[in-house]
């Protein structure tokens, strides 16, 4: 819900040696976050989150710095930017043969040129007056099995961590630990080319954090950690830097995706 200037202002207000711009199936981020990186006196790390479906579930495979120039990268990108777009107009349509009436439109200017989301048609269903919280909206209408749910653009981790590689990014397991954990596709993603898991995390607990640190170390995956901020007036109000992790690790990161490239 922040801009990605707004985020890197507040990675600065709150004393981050670094922040990572990783947002959902999009790299429209990127550029307007490193424009104000050195005026803020912050790394930016260029990233992106990758929605993928496993069965009934979701995973989500991050890649840092890849290269967001890349033209192909954005065509594969664009891909999964459409199937957020058409999703959108669907949900609206089922949403509206319910009787909800909201529009695609205002759901377009509540996300303001960013990827369009869940959150979205949530915030422009409370608008609305249908609900009261954006709680209530998922619970409701948007959540899996929910009458305005529309899946997505199937894409598999495997096949995301290939995208990402492709883009000479560094290919990491989003919090492992949350919903259903992923923890048994560790192996079938490291063949891949996984290298990283985000060990610390929001949703993580301490045991969770331990339990994945130590599958990373015996795999010899970068740990990495994120407060997975989406910004105020969301379903979880989790501010920026709420989890941290050494800034060694943007160190890491990089190395991995200078090997990455030298040898692609």
């Amino acid at each position: 819900m922040l801009t990605p200037e707004e985020t890197v202002y507040e990675a600065a207000g709150i004393g981050l040696y670094a922040v990572g711009i990783a947002d959902h199936d999009t790299i429209d981020g990127i550029e307007p976050a490193l424009a104000v990186a050195e005026d803020a006196g912050v790394i930016v790390v260029p990233g992106i989150e990758i929605n993928t479906d496993v069965e009934q579930d979701e995973v989500h495979i991050l890649g840092y710095y890849i290269d967001h120039h890349s033209d192909e990268f954005r065509e594969r990108i664009g891909k999964l930017q459409t199937g957020r777009y058409e999703r959108g107009k669907r949900m609206v349509e089922q949403l509206n043969a319910l009787g909800v009436e909201i529009t695609f439109e205002r759901v377009m200017e509540i996300a303001d040129d960013a990827s369009i989301g869940r959150p979205h048609v949530a915030r422009a269903i409370v608008e609305a007056g249908y609900v009261r919280t954006i709680n209530g909206a998922f619970g409701k209408y948007l959540v899996r099995g929910a009458p305005g749910y529309v899946g997505r653009y199937k894409l598999t981790p495997v096949e995301a961590v290939g995208i990402i590689l492709e883009a000479g990014g560094v290919p990491v397991l989003a919090h492992p630990g949350h919903g259903k954990p992923s923890e048994p596709m560790i192996p079938e993603l490291i063949r891949a080319g996984l290298r990283g898991i985000e060990v610390y995390h929001s949703d993580h607990t301490a045991a969770q954090s331990r339990w994945f640190r130590r599958i990373a170390d015996k795999t010899g995956m970068i740990i990495t950690g994120g407060s997975d901020s989406h910004g105020p007036g969301m379903m979880k109000d989790i501010p920026v830097g709420n989890v941290t992790i050494d800034g060694a690790v943007v160190d890491q990161l990089r190395a991995a995706s200078e090997e990455i490239r030298a040898a692609g």
